[in-house]
């Protein structure tokens, strides 16, 4: 299995970096292909913008989606997106990690979502969910807080914390047809002892060692819309 890690955290010492340091290790020990990219190392670019196409099919005015069909089609879309549209594509499973960020992901992996997630490529029309261009492909979130667990429960002051992250579990990785499993978290990680992080790690290597049996979280099927896209 290739594993694409997308690891956002600006610290190489932080538990977060550990927790992606902890997958590339598990799951190289059992025999997978291991691609980190690590967007602070990379100095990676957020932002969308007509820098991104070497050439332009309308240069006086810049539809970024339209540009990255004709871009991705003509192989002329800046290097950087190149190399990571190649490595998600060659990937089995894809692991987004990443401290959370007011109830989200870091700009850093936002700008990768709209940069590398590829309009025609990744999605396009009715090519969502179920029909999507990256179906049969996993992805999992693992993601620190430094909130505690209860305060993310459906009776907790957040609310539930895969409720919150919609926008990322199925607005982003299932929109595109992605095979989403349950998210992995480390909750109140700056104020607990470094046993208590290690047993989070130890329980993210007990989780990994059956990640690819997992039942993914359910998502929408267009088998259950009509031609408008409502509920039959």
């Amino acid at each position: 299995m290739n594993v694409l890690i997308i690891h956002a955290h600006h610290e190489p010492q932080s538990f977060c970096s550990a927790m992606a340091e902890t997958a590339a290790s598990t799951l190289g020990q059992q025999g997978h292909h291991i691609t980190i990219s690590d967007l602070y190392a990379m100095s990676w670019n957020p932002v969308a913008s007509a820098t991104d196409f070497q050439s332009r099919d309308n240069p006086d005015y810049l539809t970024y989606a339209l540009e990255q069909r004709k871009g991705w089609a003509s192989q002329t879309l800046a290097p950087d997106i190149m190399a990571e549209v190649e490595k998600l594509l060659a990937a089995d499973l894809l692991i987004l990690n990443f401290p959370l960020y007011w109830f989200s992901v870091p700009a850093i992996l936002k700008g990768w979502f709209d940069r590398v997630l590829l309009s025609g490529v990744t999605y396009g029309g009715k090519r969502l969910y179920d029909h999507g261009p990256l179906k049969g492909k996993k992805a999992l979130l693992t993601c620190t807080l430094g909130g505690r667990d209860d305060m993310f429960a459906h009776d907790g002051i957040h609310g539930e914390i895969e409720t919150l992250l919609k926008p990322i579990l199925q607005g982003t990785l299932g929109y595109v047809g992605m095979d989403v499993l349950t998210p992995f978290f480390g909750f109140h990680v700056p104020y607990l002892s470094d046993d208590a992080r290690g047993e989070i790690l130890t329980a993210y290597v007990k989780r990994l060692s059956g990640i690819s049996q997992e039942t993914p979280l359910k998502m929408p099927s267009l088998n259950d819309y009509d031609d408008t896209l409502r509920k039959t």
